[in-house]
């Protein structure tokens, strides 16, 4: 059986995400701010994380470590988007994004990178609004100067790890409704989970960016 970890699995994208992994034969560790996630399955195991939290990092890795020996999938999916749709970069939005979506991201990775097995996958859930080729768009300064980050880590980290067979791939999940993009959204979150979980599935090129809703690859 597969081990899965995802983070931000308590709600939206996240949530769906690990009840699609548990159906198809995953065992799944969950992990969310509060270590609390509303699914009931003995192959699910709840893990409280902050990853804007150092020592929240450490403990969560104590106890990961004490009941798993490898994981096949790191799954990154917990972030933060509370000046979508602004204009204007506001100090305390820019400091709290990319401390959540990239320095809690890069962080938290590079903790566990090491449990994660050979052939194992990295996603990096990112987004089309970090790409460079929008650039006629100019709202949520610091939610796309967060994803652009990411795509970046992902780059960097997929030269990194070829030697050890590990593939990451950045994943745009499409517009979704979740608490961050609202309830406007025209996809839900278990069609983006599907399409995930189809992506993942794939022996796709590391250091590739993905478009979730399409299963096209994306120009970053």
């Amino acid at each position: 059986m597969k081990i899965a970890l995802i983070t931000g699995a308590n709600s939206g994208i996240g949530f769906a995400l690990a009840k699609k992994l548990i159906e198809n034969g995953y065992f799944v560790i969950g992990t969310s701010r509060n270590g609390e996630i509303d699914l009931v399955s003995e192959n699910l195991f709840t893990v409280q994380l902050d990853v804007t939290d150092s020592n929240s990092i450490e403990k969560a890795n104590t106890i990961i470590r004490e009941k798993f020996k490898t994981i096949d999938v790191l799954i990154n999916n917990a972030g933060i988007g509370p000046d979508l749709g602004k204009k204007i970069p506001e100090i305390n939005s820019l400091k709290m994004t990319l401390n959540t979506n990239v320095t809690g991201l890069v962080v938290f990775t590079e903790s566990i990178i090491d449990l994660i097995d050979e052939k194992g996958k990295i996603l990096n859930i990112s987004s089309i609004m970090g790409t460079l080729n929008r650039g006629s768009d100019s709202d949520s300064p610091a939610y796309r100067i967060s994803k652009s980050a990411v795509n970046m880590y992902t780059k960097i980290l997929s030269e990194r790890l070829l030697d050890k067979n590990i593939a990451v791939y950045s994943i745009h999940p499409g517009w979704v409704k979740t608490k961050l993009a609202g309830q406007s959204a025209p996809l839900t979150p278990e069609f983006s989970a599907n399409g995930i979980y189809t992506l993942l599935e794939k022996d796709l090129p590391t250091g590739t960016f993905w478009n979730a809703e399409t299963q096209e690859e994306m120009v970053w």
